[in-house]
């Protein structure tokens, strides 16, 4: 089990970027953080998931 911008889902052992995907996180408007560390866009594609991770996704809002 792990909790994705708290809320708990099943995705252990599951890479980031098919996550983010599945979830319809537009990985080019978005930030993630995994248990408090910032994960670089570059590596989404070879993140997995482990049971008991907290993941935060944080949306860029623009405006002025």
């Amino acid at each position: 089990m792990v909790f994705i911008s708290g809320k708990e889902h099943e995705y252990v052992n599951a890479n980031l970027s098919d996550v983010l995907k599945e979830l319809n996180y537009n990985k080019d408007t978005i930030a993630v953080e995994i248990n408090e560390e910032i994960v670089p866009k570059a590596t989404y594609d070879e993140t997995v998931i482990k049971d008991g991770d907290v993941v935060e996704v944080v949306s860029f809002v623009g405006g002025g």
